[in-house]
């Protein structure tokens, strides 16, 4: 028997997405895999894609999930439930992030779509603005109570767990501890692909450094 509703985890990513991933399908969803084709059709305004792997799929993190958190409660309503993710803090967000940006493959299109950089090397303060602004705006919205049943905010650093996500979405909870991931622990660094990441972080550096200097003259 299917689930009575879809789950959107629409906190920005390294906010602990791989353990809300792992918790949801260890529940028995039906869960989205992370397709980048769909951070393209984003990008383009194709929304009819979003929705059409919404409508195949149970529940869903990463991008672009959390860029449209309001088109979807728009959409599914009351059929739907939200589960905000955040860091114990902005700043271990922020290292997570610049962590796994050095060590990832691929140009970082999702990282342009989301923040507005590739890196956020350079960048600490765009990204931390952008980091308590989706906060912000995603709790005022659900502080209406004709909302606030299909909205919950979780911190896996602050303790919360198989409780508050099982009391949220009405789960009887595992037997099994709850997943705690931790991908840069579990992952191999790939020595020449942190090499080639930093070396874009260089370039682009300085090219931030040489368009300041040319607007100071």
């Amino acid at each position: 028997m299917g689930k009575p509703f879809k789950v959107f985890g629409i906190g920005f990513h390294k906010t602990g997405t791989t353990s809300l991933r792992q918790a949801l399908r260890l529940l028995g969803y039906n869960h989205h895999p992370y397709r980048p084709v769909l951070n393209k059709a984003l990008a383009q305004g194709d929304m009819a894609s979003l929705f059409d792997a919404a409508e195949a799929f149970d529940s869903f993190e990463d991008w672009p999930w959390p860029l449209v958190w309001r088109a979807l409660d728009e959409r599914y309503g009351d059929s739907a439930r939200f589960v905000l993710t955040r860091r114990a803090s902005a700043e271990i967000w922020l290292e997570s992030l610049k962590s796994h940006a050095e060590r990832s493959a691929g140009g970082g299109f999702a990282r342009r779509l989301a923040y507005g950089h590739a890196f956020p090397h350079g960048q600490e303060g765009a990204h931390l603005k952008a980091y308590h602004a989706h906060l912000d705006a995603v709790r005022q919205y659900f502080a209406m109570p004709a909302r606030a049943h299909r909205f919950t905010e979780l911190c896996w650093e602050a303790g919360d767990g198989w409780p508050e996500l099982c009391g949220f979405l009405g789960e009887v909870p595992p037997e099994t501890g709850f997943p705690h991931a931790n991908a840069k622990s579990a992952a191999r660094p790939d020595a020449s692909r942190i090499a080639l990441n930093l070396a874009r972080i260089r370039r682009l550096a300085r090219r931030r450094g040489n368009m300041q200097a040319a607007r100071r003259r």
